[in-house]
């Protein structure tokens, strides 16, 4: 575990990291054809362009692992020591019978149940509250004996299945329809209950701890995600550090943590590559049709363009953002072929940016901690699952003693 000391200190020292090379980071290479910082090392850029799809593949779940030329190594020792975190080691605390745990998809119980064994408070739990709690999986596991539990909803269909099971289980728990970000939320939570959120994403987790603190809750626990799912532009920071933090972040750079991916099949990462290389081969083309070297977003597509002829791929997106269309004698062959080149020279070139993914994360994550701590409670940040399970492992447990 980490001590609140050393919290702070994490902080400023990934503070520092990720204000030093955010050259690095910030430019995304799937909108832009050269990046700045090819040209102060152009010996990683030229390597890393080298480089097969099957190459980055490989290494985009560990990019820390690569022998790249400088200065890619250096950072990610960097990054690989300030973002180390204790792992839970715990045996579980009970045994879940198989009536507990139906109709859970293996990873999620999987999570769920690394998470409840995670939590070490040293006052016994009497009142359970799973926010944005889906149909209450995470309470009832946790919810032992005498333990009452609430879950608190916004889908009604997902609140009535919910209580539907927690009767059947013959559970002391009520499930109730509730906006988390609603105003009258804050009459839900009482100084006895401990508060819990597994994945809840960004504007949610962040109202938890903040409705929690003020209604004196004795306890928390939350597991953060999609730090981009928020309703500002722009990250607001939450302690004192981050507010005197010179770092500003866009919703986008927001996304970077959770640009990583574990759990894709075969088949979609198939789909998802063909997508993007499709879109990077008419990257190429509507630069030509406007005669404006920058890249031009397009909408979210049905998967049924997937379907479409590459031809008509182009000729339809085209038409869609009032473009000029196509010159007759296009080679659409070499088109194609160049999209799939870009996308493998992208996703070698983002290894760049993954290095920064847990940085990114650890920092926002410390953000919450730090918070917490100004707001009266003691905070232990861990690991509640291996990285396969899911990469958003981080755990944070507050207590006021």
């Amino acid at each position: 575990m980490t001590t609140p000391v050393s919290l702070a200190q994490r902080f400023a020292a990934l503070d520092t990291l990720l204000i030093k090379h955010q050259h690095l980071w910030r430019p995304r290479p799937f909108t832009q054809l050269q990046l700045e910082w090819e040209h102060d090392h152009p010996e990683l850029a030229n390597w890393l362009r080298a480089r097969t799809l099957e190459q980055a593949e490989l290494a985009h779940n560990q990019p820390e692992l690569l022998d790249a030329p400088a200065p890619f190594g250096e950072i990610a020792k960097s990054a690989q020591t300030l973002c180390y975190v204790d792992g839970v080691s715990v045996a579980p605390h009970t045994q879940l019978n198989a009536r507990q745990t139906a109709g859970i998809p293996g990873r999620k119980l999987q999570q769920i149940e690394a998470f409840a064994h995670s939590l070490q408070f040293a006052q016994p739990v009497s009142h359970w509250l799973d926010w944005c709690a889906g149909k209450g999986h995470l309470g009832r596991v946790l919810a032992q004996d005498s333990q009452l539990l609430t879950c608190l909803e916004y889908d009604a269909e997902l609140v009535a299945s919910g209580q539907k099971i927690s009767d059947h289980l013959k559970r002391q728990a009520r499930h109730i329809q509730q906006d988390v970000l609603a105003e009258d939320c804050q009459q839900q939570l009482q100084p006895s209950h401990t508060p819990v959120a597994l994945h809840a994403c960004g504007d949610l987790h962040v109202h938890l701890m903040q409705l929690a603190s003020k209604a004196g809750c004795q306890q928390l626990a939350i597991a953060p995600c999609c730090y981009n799912r928020t309703r500002d532009e722009h990250y607001q920071p939450l302690s004192t550090a981050a507010k005197a933090s010179s770092l500003q972040l866009s919703r986008d750079d927001l996304g970077l943590p959770a640009s990583e991916t574990v759990t894709a099949g075969a088949r979609v990462r198939r789909q998802r590559d063909n997508s993007m290389a499709r879109r990077l081969a008419f990257d190429q083309l509507q630069r030509r049709l406007r005669g404006i070297n920058e890249y031009l977003p397009t909408p979210s597509l049905p998967a049924a363009w997937l379907d479409k002829p590459f031809t008509d791929y182009c000729k339809d997106l085209a038409a869609l953002k009032d473009l000029p269309a196509p010159p007759a004698d296009e080679d659409w062959d070499a088109l194609q072929s160049l999209g799939w080149q870009r996308l493998a020279e992208v996703r070698n070139l983002e290894l760049v940016r993954d290095l920064f993914r847990r940085p990114l994360e650890m920092w926002l994550v410390l953000d919450r901690a730090l918070y917490l701590q100004e707001h009266g409670y003691s905070v232990t940040l861990k690991r509640f699952c291996p990285h396969e399970v899911t990469p958003r492992n981080l755990l944070l447990q507050a207590e006021r003693l």
